[in-house]
C-alpha cells in the first residue's frame, strides 16, 4: 500500500481534534470553535477593563454624594411622648397614660412634647386616643389658650352654664357667645331683666365628661378668651346665671 499523502495526513489529524479543517492550505476558516470563544472571553481586554471601572466609580461617586446628602438615619428619627391608652377629657394625665415612640422628624406636628415631664399632672382638653403623638395643645395650658383665641394675652376660664341641657350638647372647638342677666338692671319697657353679653367669640377648649361628676349641675366648661374678657365673665360666673349662644 502506497504511503498517505501529505494533504490526506493532514485532513486525518484535523479530524483527530473534533474539527473540520480547510481542504487545501489556501483556504480559511471563519468559523469559530467553541474553544476559540472562550478563550476569547477569557483574555484581557484593556478597553472594556477601563470602561468598567469608570462606571463602577461613577456609580461609587452618585452613592456618596446620596449618602451625604440624606445624612445620619439615626439622626432623622425623635423620641417623642405618645398616649399609651385611651384619655378622656378632664382627665389628669399620669406616667401610665404615657409610653415613648420614635417617628420621622419630618412627619411630626408642631408643639410635639419630647418628656413625660411636659404632660403628667395636665389636664386632658380633648379625647386622645392609643398611640396618638401629644402635642402641646391636647392639654390645658397657656399655649392651648394662645392658639385657640390668636392672641397672646389669653386666658382659659371654667364656668358652670345655668342651663345643664346646653353643657350637654358643647363640645370642644364651639365658638360661643357667653352672656348673663343682670338683676339689677330691668327693661324699663316690659320691667324683665335685659341679658348682658360678657364676651364675644369665647373658643371651648374642653367640657367635662357628665359621667365624671356628681350631677349635670356640676358640669364645667373651660373657655379660652383674651385675659380681659376671661376675667369678666369669671367675675360674673360668681354671682350671675351664666349661659351661652352658639355661633
Amino acid at each position: 500500500m502506497p504511503p498517505p499523502s501529505p494533504s490526506g495526513l493532514f485532513r486525518a489529524r484535523s479530524r483527530s481534534h473534533g474539527r473540520s479543517r480547510p481542504q487545501n492550505f489556501g483556504e480559511v476558516d471563519l468559523t469559530p470553535s467553541v474553544v476559540d470563544r472562550l478563550v476569547a472571553i477569557a483574555k484581557p481586554n484593556r478597553a472594556r477593563g477601563s470602561a468598567v471601572r469608570k462606571i463602577a466609580a461613577l456609580t461609587l461617586a452618585v452613592l456618596g454624594i446620596a449618602l451625604l446628602f440624606r445624612g445620619d438615619p439615626e439622626s432623622d428619627t425623635v423620641r417623642v411622648v405618645t398616649a399609651a391608652r385611651d384619655v378622656a377629657p378632664g382627665q389628669l394625665v399620669t406616667d401610665d397614660d404615657l409610653g415613648i415612640s420614635e417617628f420621622s422628624a419630618d412627619h411630626l406636628p408642631d408643639g410635639t412634647l419630647t418628656e413625660f415631664a411636659d404632660v403628667v399632672g395636665s389636664t386632658v382638653a380633648g379625647p386622645v386616643r392609643r398611640g396618638e403623638i401629644v402635642t402641646d395643645v391636647r392639654v390645658l395650658g397657656s399655649r392651648l389658650a394662645r392658639e385657640s383665641t390668636g392672641t397672646d394675652d389669653a386666658r382659659i376660664v371654667p364656668v358652670r352654664l345655668a342651663d345643664a341641657a346646653v353643657s350637654d350638647i358643647v363640645r370642644s372647638g364651639d365658638i360661643v357667645d357667653v352672656l348673663t342677666v343682670e338683676p339689677d338692671t330691668p327693661n324699663e319697657q316690659t320691667n324683665d331683666n335685659k341679658p348682658t353679653i360678657l364676651a364675644s367669640g369665647a373658643v371651648v377648649v374642653m367640657v367635662t365628661a357628665a359621667e365624671s361628676t356628681r350631677n349635670q349641675q356640676e358640669q364645667v366648661i373651660m373657655l379660652a378668651l383674651p385675659t380681659e374678657a376671661a376675667t369678666r365673665v369669671a367675675a360674673a360666673s360668681l354671682v350671675n346665671a351664666i349661659t351661652v349662644t352658639f355661633k
